[in-house]
């Protein structure tokens, strides 16, 4: 059977970042602390060199999860309302979450960065209970649309996120 998975390419790699620049939200996929898999939407960021990140609450079973088990999965990419949803690309990441301390300088200048493309995060960001996550990157699967499937790797992904 003929693999449908393309290789990489720079237009490939374009698309990945494009997606990954403009995206705001994102669904996250994670296991529960009972092997169950959940998806939920959150909000989706960068560190300024294009690290993936989110803001998320201790109180959200997300959170949870991630803090149980940090293998995690991202999917990135808006439906623009026009055509068939299933020829819009959107890029699938699978990752690993890391928490970043609260306390650390690194926090403090995630804070200013964050609120630039999150100006509404202004209104919680700073309560106890909020941690930023930060995403590492395993592998990126690029749907650009029907008959455009790419396996992109980490390095892949770091030349176009930033």
């Amino acid at each position: 059977m003929l693999n449908p998975i393309r290789p990489s390419d720079d237009n490939a790699r374009a698309l990945a970042g494009t997606l990954l620049k403009s995206a705001r939200t994102a669904a996250l996929a994670v296991l529960s602390p009972d092997g169950a898999p959940l998806v939920t939407r959150i909000a989706f960021g960068s560190t300024p060199d294009g690290q993936p990140l989110t803001l998320v609450s201790d109180l959200s079973g997300h959170t949870i999860a991630m803090r149980s088990d940090p293998r995690c999965s991202l999917l990135v990419g808006e439906i623009n309302g026009r055509g068939d949803p299933l020829n819009q690309p959107r890029l699938t990441l699978e990752a690993t979450a890391s928490f970043l301390d609260r306390t650390s300088t690194q926090h403090e200048k995630m804070v200013a960065h964050y609120l630039r493309d999150h100006p509404k995060s202004k209104l919680y960001i700073g309560f106890a209970d909020f941690s930023f996550v930060l995403f590492t990157i395993k592998i990126g699967h690029l749907n650009g649309g029907f008959g455009k499937a790419f396996t992109l790797s980490s390095a892949d992904l770091a030349s176009c996120a930033s």
